[in-house]
């Protein structure tokens, strides 16, 4: 609580979440014992402005608490409470420690209890989490409790006589808050009555200039009648005394003193021309090992490195510092040599100069140069022979540049850094830097900036970061702008780099411009490579792969491929996988601003329609191998035929969306932002299946909301009805059925008005599914019915196969087990296309929870284990996350309890990981059912009020009534009788309601309790 939220159990870390489920924990924890309502919950995490799934968002925070923090949450009637020893939570252990030290006055007993209660705080609390009202009404209140601590425990100090100790603690305190005046008195008296006057007067006067700055005003009475006390007492001060008889400053020793002609002759002092070396040099610890593995190697041979990078990623940086700390290996001089390669107004540096300027140095005569380029070459190499030298060539341009300055001699070592690879140059190590991750971009803020001024806004520091790309550079500027601008905060300069027509205004300093940089590297392009950076400027998401590319720069992808590998070399665009590229955030902002600015509008929208019909095409031929096409219609976009990406098998298909899903997803707004709706709706049907096999809920709902808005501005009834049934069905893997019922209800209107047979069948196979997810088990069937009569009478087997999949299903959760088994065998009989396999893992799937209901394990385990590899093959997450939970309970039945419990942990790890619901409260059922086995009742316990919460919020009959009968089979222990009686009776009605087996078995145990 008091620093990041953070838990831990025997010693060891445990998982507590993202933000908002630290928040959650973290204000449940503050009011230990005391209910927290849902709304003040929503309040603190969102700031009145919350989503409209605000409450489920909270349940399931709640849900994943429960199941790390077993028996530390309790429901209550408004909200939730927390109950635990008060001596666990390091808030109330701080409180009840400095309540002791209060009542034990100016005593050393007391000064070790503020010593220990002060010892609680890591750091500022709730930091990272959420909201501006959370900070005023939570976490302000918090560490004001802290500075009274501190200023109690100082008091306390003081009354002691610790005058130095307190003195020396007190400093960097008070620096934190330099109003705290209390404190301040304190520092300047103990400072004072060690004997150190001076700097007590110093103090005073900083503090005075501190309110004066802030505030207008003087220090207080005390502060100032004690600085009066101080200015009219002439008593030596003893430290002052102490330094005034230091003796001088001694001479520089013998040959530290600068000489007039250095070189390479023995008795002269080694050259070094290294820049100075930064003093906040962060991250890069992978590059800098690699670097000086390097320069560490034995005399066999010279040394080559080169480091390449875009402009602006801290190439120069990086090989300064590596040569400062590699200097002591070579002690026969260290030199420096801009080639100036890429320089505002200044023409790069030909090897011929840059030797003279190295013959200089190292001592040759000026008059004694050769004047042929290879001769000055030789002369350079004759003269370092048997040397232990370093050079840094900075800011190459080309390889031509830089091998006549490269050294020969054995031992020695020569860096190169450039924005080109280089590939000219043999026999080289590479060092290649992209951009700083996020840790490593937060961590250099923290040592320029300070931690505090990062602790308090962290994620707006991360947003920064991500605003800067990781670009060290851009890093640099803003840090140098904040460090100049202590008033200016994250929040600040993230709205300030948010304008995009201000961003690179805003990177820009003393001379230093990211913009500035990046326009080097332009225009040292010739005009196909700039008109290819320009066109590439125009992609639709993150990243473009070689079709995709070939269509913007309308080239054949031979040709397309070797532009974009010049743009490559030359370090403006990153090959991120074979054949798929991106720019770096800055760079690619870069590009956007100058294609818009020399590209007209025209050119502009045909390279964006070429992309998007390869987008659109692909993604129809691509999403064929997933499953059968769930509509016919004429596909809007027609594409080249030079951009066409052929897949021979499932798995390359799939690796097709997986490589492009956010590029996908970004098309799909792009269509949508520029009123192609057609497109935006037909692409986002394309996406839905993989989307769903996959786990990618939030893209689906965000593309589909998307196309829908696009649909109903044209009025494209067709585009809506398909959309909805897509939102429906998305809804209901989140396990929000009632959101999906009323989708799939508005969808059927629209295809009955339209007539459209076939899309009003689809629109009865999911509600089949939603029904049956509600325990509303006889429209599922008659549902299901209706679509299988059509598919037959269509002869449409892959809908035959699915829908049989899903019928037998049913018919095993209502008990049916020999209907079950007579469509699932069905559907094993039925030959399917590649890419359909999944009804026949469905059917196996089903299978095996028929024999685990028979008590037939082995068989059971033997389909299950067949149906997991058929899932996993495919890269079917839903499939997946039921089967693995089916085989824990065939693992539970068969006495393997830890084999089950990891089976169901990795299963609800899955839901939450790809955001699929609609299992949750099913595999916390179990999960439950298998604690109980252990018995491990309290988590049993957890287990099933977890699903039972969930059950209720998604209007689940079934897993209701199951967590409610679970939880009345716990011992009275755990569950009082009176209480699992009630249970019993309110599971015992739903079950018969359902018309499901466990209606019998629940009015039996219910009638043998009532006795």
């Amino acid at each position: 609580m008091l620093g990041p939220i953070a838990a831990w159990q025997d010693g060891k870390s445990v998982p507590v979440g993202g933000p908002r489920q630290r928040c959650v924990l973290g204000v449940l924890l503050v009011e230990l014992g005391k209910e927290v309502t849902v709304e003040r919950l929503i309040d603190l995490l969102w700031d009145g402005d919350p989503p409209r799934t605000a409450r489920s968002i909270i349940q399931v925070q709640v849900s994943h608490l429960r199941r790390s923090f077993p028996g530390l949450i309790q429901t209550t009637a408004g909200g939730y409470l927390a109950q635990t020893d008060p001596d666990q939570v390091d808030l109330h252990r701080f409180r009840n420690l400095a309540a002791r030290a209060q009542e034990r006055g100016a005593t050393e007993e007391a000064a070790a209890l503020w010593e220990e209660a002060l010892a609680c705080w890591r750091g500022q609390p709730f930091s990272g989490t959420g909201s501006e009202l959370l900070w005023y009404t939570v976490c302000q209140p918090l560490l004001e409790e802290r500075w009274a601590a501190v200023a109690a425990w100082a008091e306390v100090d003081f009354a002691l006589g610790n005058h130095v100790e307190l003195a020396a603690r007190l400093t960097p305190l008070v620096r934190k808050d330099p109003l705290r005046e209390r404190l301040h008195f304190l520092l300047i008296s103990a400072l004072y009555r060690s004997g150190q006057r001076l700097t007590a007067l110093s103090t005073f006067h900083e503090v005075r200039k501190a309110l004066a700055e802030e505030l207008g005003v003087d220090p207080g009475r005390d502060v100032m009648e004690l600085y009066e006390r101080m200015l009219h007492d002439h008593d030596t001060d003893p430290a002052a005394e102490a330094a005034r008889e230091e003796p001088a400053e001694t001479a520089s020793p013998p040959g530290k003193a600068e000489t007039a002609s250095p070189g390479l002759s023995d008795g002269q002092p080694a050259r070094n021309d290294l820049p100075r070396d930064i003093p906040d040099f962060t991250g890069r610890e992978a590059d800098l090992d690699r670097i000086l593995e390097i320069g560490a190697r034995g005399e066999e041979r010279a040394e080559v490195c080169v480091i390449t990078g875009p402009g602006g990623t801290g190439k120069t940086t990086l090989a300064i510092h590596a040569a400062h700390r590699l200097a002591d290996r070579y002690p026969d001089a260290q030199l420096f040599v801009d080639l100036y390669g890429h320089t505002v107004d200044q023409e790069p540096v030909t090897a011929r100069t840059a030797l003279a300027s190295l013959l200089r140095a190292i001592g040759v005569d000026p008059e004694a140069l050769p004047d042929d380029t290879d001769e000055r070459a030789a002369l350079w190499r004759a003269s370092l022979a048997g040397k232990r030298v370093l050079v840094v060539l900075d800011n190459a341009a080309t390889s031509r540049q830089v091998l006549p300055l490269l050294s020969a001699a054995a031992g020695s070592l020569t860096i190169v850094t450039s924005r080109h690879d280089l590939a000219g140059l043999s026999g080289t190590r590479y060092v290649a830097l992209g951009m700083l991750d996020t840790e490593t971009s937060v961590d250099f803020f923290t040592t320029v900036l300070g931690a505090e001024r990062v602790g308090r806004e962290p994620d707006a520091a991360r947003r920064v970061v991500a605003l800067c790309g990781g670009l060290p550079l851009a890093l640099r500027i803003v840090a140098g702008r904040m460090l100049s601008r202590p008033r200016w905060t994250f929040r600040h300069v993230e709205e300030r780099l948010g304008q995009q027509h201000r961003r690179f205004h805003e990177l820009r300093i003393e001379g230093q411009s990211v913009e500035a940089v990046f326009e080097l590297s332009f225009q040292s392009l010739n005009a196909e490579q700039r008109e290819t950076f320009l066109r590439l400027g125009l992609m639709i998401g993150g990243s473009v792969d070689l079709y995709g590319a070939a269509a913007l720069i309308d080239r054949d992808p031979p040709d397309a491929d070797d532009l974009i590998q010049e743009l490559v070399s030359v370090c403006l665009v990153d090959e991120q996988g074979v054949d798929l590229y991106r720019f770096h955030d800055l760079i690619g902002a870069y590009a956007r601003h100058r294609a818009f600015q020399e590209l007209d509008e025209e050119e502009i929208a045909e390279s964006r329609r070429r992309l998007g019909a390869y987008y659109l095409r692909a993604a129809q031929r691509a999403t064929e191998w997933l499953g059968p096409r769930a509509h016919d219609y004429e596909v809007g976009e027609a594409a080249d035929s030079r951009y066409r990406e052929e897949w021979r098998s499932r798995s390359e298909a799939v690796d097709w969306f997986d490589k492009h899903r956010e590029n996908l997803a970004s098309m799909v707004s792009h269509y949508a932002e520029s009123r192609q709706g057609r497109n935006a709706w037909q692409l986002a049907h394309a996406l839905w299946r993989f989307y769903a096999v996959h786990g990618q809920t939030e893209l689906w709902l965000s593309t589909h909301e998307q196309a829908l808005d696009a649909s109903r501005a044209d009025n494209d009834d067709m585009g809506s009805a398909v959309t909805l049934v897509g939102l429906g069905i998305a809804h209901c893997l989140s396990g929000r059925l009632e959101s999906a019922l009323s989708l799939l209800e508005e969808a059927r209107e629209i295809f009955v008005r339209l007539g459209d047979e076939a899309g009003e069948i689809r629109v009865f196979a999911n509600l089949a599914v939603v029904y049956e997810r509600m325990g509303r088990y006889e429209e599922s069937a008659a549902a299901l019915d209706r679509t299988i009569a059509y598919a037959v009478a269509t002869g449409d087997q892959a809908l035959e196969a699915l829908q049989r999949t899903n019928l037998g299903g049913l018919h095993q959760a209502m008990g049916n087990l020999e209907e079950a088994v007579r469509h699932c065998e069905a559907v094993l009989r039925i030959q399917v296309e590649p890419g359909s396999m999944a009804t026949h893992a469905s059917a196996l799937r089903t299978l095996g929870e028929v024999n685990t209901r028979r008590g037939d394990y082995a068989t059971a385990r033997e389909q299950l284990e067949r149906a997991l590899r058929l899932f996993l093959d495919m890269g079917d997450t839903t499939g997946e996350i039921y089967t693995r939970n089916n085989l824990g309970c065939v693992l539970r039945e068969t006495g393997d309890i830890e084999g089950a419990l990891a089976a169901h942990r990795l299963a609800l790890e899955l839901g939450e990981k790809t955001a699929q619901r609609s299992a949750e409260a099913e595999v916390l059922n179990d999960l439950a059912v298998t604690y109980a086995r252990a018995g491990r009742y309290i988590e049993a316990r957890s287990s099933h009020e977890e699903a039972l919460d969930l059950a209720r919020d998604r209007n689940e009959r079934y897993a209701e009534a199951k967590a409610l009968a679970g939880l009345a089979a716990l011992p009275a222990s755990t569950v009082p009788a009176d209480e699992a009686r009630s249970l019993l009776s309110e599971a015992a009605e739903i079950f018969a309601e359902l018309g499901v087996p466990e209606a019998q078995e629940a009015a039996g145990e219910l009638k043998r309790r009532e006795g």
